[in-house]
């Protein structure tokens, strides 16, 4: 069984840094890919919103960008998926499809939390075509243009809001009749002018056109007619699903799944097992906010190897 000082479990903004945190400070970490390396910004297009690139950088290459410059300081790579860990006691043991059973002394998490989707008809293969999930990382590249947005709950109102600033108008897009949202979050998009509303409406099909989308195609519950709500950009408002289903209930999750940390650190309820990025984010769920936890997980890692040998490593430098 191969040991390590540290695992980090996910490759994006968090888990890279981390990894070139690591290095730098000579822990060799171990890094598993997972079923998608480099997280959900190799699916964008253009991130103008990562500070250093004034011209902006498409989100494939700023990934693995970070990817080699962990590699440059030591950082190994694997790739496959964490089935099952046991944080019962150190060494941590983690499962690993495609590479079997390893050890390590500590681990950070950073598997992310991934978009809901609708599951429709070309909204697969239109995002970052016309597709988002994210109103702050695209919502600037629908100046002037006409906006749907789909959902019911508290980020759906606050990301309608939002794409205000940049679209001639937004059309809010929810299956029912009543909405989710507090009265607060309501208030305040129905107190916005440019937001329009097509309640009771049940998502079709996002419908596609050369360079984009044309609108999204929905069914009138009441009268089950179906219509075309054109428009430039379609961005899905329903949520997010943290990756912690591999974790067996061994750390604190809230109420929705995610990573419960010490305010103010990375820290989990397990000595050793830390947490960064989306994973344990339920407000910003930005690249950079996740880079910034993924440089604390990596020190607060550091700081905890330093006070907590719990493996004699100079057998193994000697050899």
């Amino acid at each position: 069984m191969s040991k390590y000082r540290t695992i980090v479990i996910g490759t994006g903004p968090a888990g890279l840094t981390a990894a070139i945190y690591l290095a730098r400070a000579n822990l060799n970490p171990l890094v598993i890919e997972g079923l998608q390396p480099g997280g959900q910004l190799t699916t964008t297009t253009e991130v103008e919103n990562f500070p250093g690139f004034p011209q902006g950088i498409m989100g494939p290459e700023l990934m693995d960008n970070m990817r080699k410059q962990a590699e440059r300081f030591g950082a190994e790579f694997k790739n496959g998926w964490v089935e099952e860990v046991d944080f019962s006691k150190p060494p941590f043991k983690v499962k690993v499809g495609g590479i079997g059973d390893l050890e390590a002394d500590s681990i950070i998490i950073s598997t992310g939390a991934s978009a809901r989707y609708l599951g429709i008809p070309g909204e697969q293969e239109n995002v970052g075509r016309g597709v988002s999930t994210c109103a702050t990382c695209d919502g600037f590249f629908f100046r002037g243009k006409k906006i749907v947005v789909v959902g019911g709950g508290d980020s759906a109102m606050e990301e309608a809001s939002f794409l205000t600033r940049f679209a001639t108008d937004v059309t809010l897009v929810h299956r029912r009749d009543e909405l989710r949202a507090s009265k607060i979050m309501q208030d305040r998009a129905r107190g916005n002018e440019k937001v329009k509303w097509a309640l009771n409406r049940t998502p079709l099909e996002v419908v596609p056109e050369a360079l984009g989308v044309k609108g999204l195609k929905v069914r009138n519950n009441e009268t089950g007619q179906e219509e075309l709500l054109e428009a430039d950009g379609v961005f899905v408002a329903i949520g997010h699903t943290p990756n912690t289903g591999f974790l067996g209930n061994q750390v604190v999750l809230d109420d929705h799944g995610y990573v419960v940390v010490k305010p103010g650190t990375t820290e989990t309820n397990i000595p050793g097992v830390f947490a960064c990025g989306d994973v344990q984010d339920t407000k910003y769920r930005q690249a950079i906010t996740a880079a910034g936890s993924g440089c604390m997980a990596a020190m607060d890692c550091e700081k905890f190897l330093e006070g907590s040998i719990v493996h004699d490593w100079s057998e193994t430098l000697d050899k």
